[in-house]
């Protein structure tokens, strides 16, 4: 396993463990780029059954989408980094 994908899974691990309320527009941001970084399919569809949400997390995806799937897990560790003020 390369560097990169280290620190990516212990940015989703610390990330996933995180009990600090975040706004959701940081939210979203974690989402889109965890998605754009681990998802291999251009047709994809959130789930759950609350449209408005599924709209908000969609629109976040569309905003990362032009990023390579090593960009976004670049971005998702600087914003595990910046929220956790710690250094992957």
């Amino acid at each position: 396993m390369k560097d990169l994908d280290q620190k990516f899974k212990k940015a989703f691990e610390i990330a996933s463990g995180m009990t600090e309320k975040l706004p959701p527009d940081v939210m979203l941001q974690f989402y889109a780029y965890y998605k754009q970084a681990t998802v291999d399919t251009p047709f994809y569809s959130p789930s759950g059954e609350d449209e408005v949400r599924n709209a908000f997390k969609l629109n976040a995806w569309f905003q990362v989408n032009h990023l390579s799937p090593d960009e976004a897990k670049e971005k998702y560790i600087q914003l595990v980094e910046k929220y956790n003020h710690i250094k992957l």
